[in-house]
């Protein structure tokens, strides 16, 4: 998808770049430019099983601190 500005008869170049930058703004495309650069890949299922397992030992181990006062 190409945008295209034409100069219009007596226009300065900064009024042709104004022109161009606000059509690109309208059009949406830095945006979605800006979001795809970013992507961020999906977690394993191996890697959320170990992340739970992890979370599980954590919680246990303050609860055990907890209860032999420990851990406020």
């Amino acid at each position: 998808m190409a945008l295209e500005v034409v100069r219009k008869e007596k226009q300065s170049s900064r009024s042709l770049v104004r022109d161009f930058s606000k059509r690109v703004r309208k059009s949406g495309i830095l945006v979605r430019a800006k979001k795809k650069q970013h992507v961020i890949r999906k977690k394993s299922k191996q890697l959320k099983k170990r992340k739970a397992l992890r979370k599980l030992e954590k919680v246990e181990l303050f609860n055990k601190m907890k209860k032999l006062g420990i851990q406020k």
